[in-house]
């Protein structure tokens, strides 16, 4: 995961050159740029709440047969932990980046945006290699594919995650900080140890995702039967979603937090790149952020329960039929490895 070293308070106070630039250019921009983020902001949370308070209470209502149930249900609480202070970002911006709230709520902010993504990195390439070894090796796998196990990982993963960004909750110095801007939004920490571990805790999970996917997608097309073309064509659309999700959602800011340290930690930028480099920060934070949309999607393709709770609630009862038939389908061509079974 993240590793961080130095006096932690760097979120919230660095060179005063340096600050005066982040708040110039977040204030005086352009009102647009603010008001274009808040306005990101209220959407990923009118689609983000509903989807997985949603998803939690499916989950809840069935019984948990798979690891992958276990992985979902983890996404959901990060998600929704993460969203419920989504209403601070958004009023920071549309007060020009001034930061009207106690420090205490920046740091948490902080805490719970960058908890939420690598909970969320992790348990998505925990799904990956769950559904490989489902669909690739299922009768090896299946005396370690086992919802206990899953959940002892998801805890140990929960904890590693929290341990690892404690520091951004209880700074090393608790010395009043006056400053109205809040950097703990958009990380803003550059030393050799986080550019290496930034590289480590994003390339471990990229990797996995990537190579757990491609093995299933070779594994569909050697299968024979041409009879079940249109359900494999379906898995591929869900694995093509996923990626996606991953991809956008995530590669953007971490390549963006690669360039930043590396910027500042080779000798002194100028004040335009240091404008162009806050600026992308901003914009890869926020496609971070749509990963709590989008995860109720990947319910929808991954979880039964959760797919047939939402037809009901914005369908007619002939597709929550063809919804169901399609899961007994996958079922009958051992596809249920990919596609979750009741």
């Amino acid at each position: 995961m993240i590793v961080w070293s130095g006096d932690v308070t760097s979120y919230f106070r660095t060179m005063n050159t340096s600050e005066e630039q982040r708040e110039s250019f977040c204030s005086t921009s352009m009102p647009f740029w603010n008001i274009a983020l808040s306005t990101y902001y209220i959407l990923i949370l009118i689609i983000a709440v509903p989807g997985n308070v949603l998803a939690l209470w499916a989950f809840f209502h069935q019984k948990i047969t798979s690891p992958t149930k276990v992985f979902l249900s983890g996404l959901a609480v990060a998600d929704i932990s993460y969203v419920l202070i989504l209403p601070l970002r958004i009023v920071y911006h549309l007060m020009a980046c001034r930061w009207p709230f106690e420090l205490v709520l920046c740091r948490i902010t902080g805490f719970l945006f960058h908890l939420n993504m690598y909970c969320s990195i992790y348990l998505m390439s925990f799904i990956s290699l769950d559904r490989f070894l489902a669909v690739v090796v299922p009768l090896k796998s299946k005396s370690i594919r086992k919802p206990l196990y899953a959940k002892v990982s998801m805890c140990i993963l929960w904890g590693i995650v929290i341990v690892s960004m404690c520091p951004t909750l209880f700074p090393k110095n608790n010395q009043a900080i006056k400053s109205s801007i809040c950097t703990a939004i958009y990380l803003e920490k550059s030393s050799i140890t986080a550019f290496y571990s930034t590289i480590v805790a994003f390339g471990i999970p990229l990797t996995s995702v990537i190579l757990s996917y491609m093995l299933i997608l070779l594994k569909l097309r050697a299968l024979k039967q041409q009879s079940d073309r249109q359900v494999k064509d379906k898995v591929r659309k869900t694995i093509f979603f996923i990626m996606t999700h991953f991809l956008v959602a995530f590669v953007p800011y971490h390549v963006s937090r690669v360039i930043y340290i590396k910027s500042h930690i080779t000798g002194p930028i100028t004040a335009a790149r240091e404008e162009s480099l806050a600026q992308a920060n901003q914009i890869t934070s926020a496609l971070a952020c749509m990963n709590a949309a989008l995860d109720p999607v990947m319910y929808f393709f991954l979880n039964r329960a959760y797919r047939d709770q939402s037809l009901k609630l914005f369908s007619k009862p002939r597709q929550q039929e063809q919804s169901s038939n399609y899961t007994q389908h996958s079922y009958k061509l051992n596809l249920d490895g990919f596609t979750e079974i009741p």
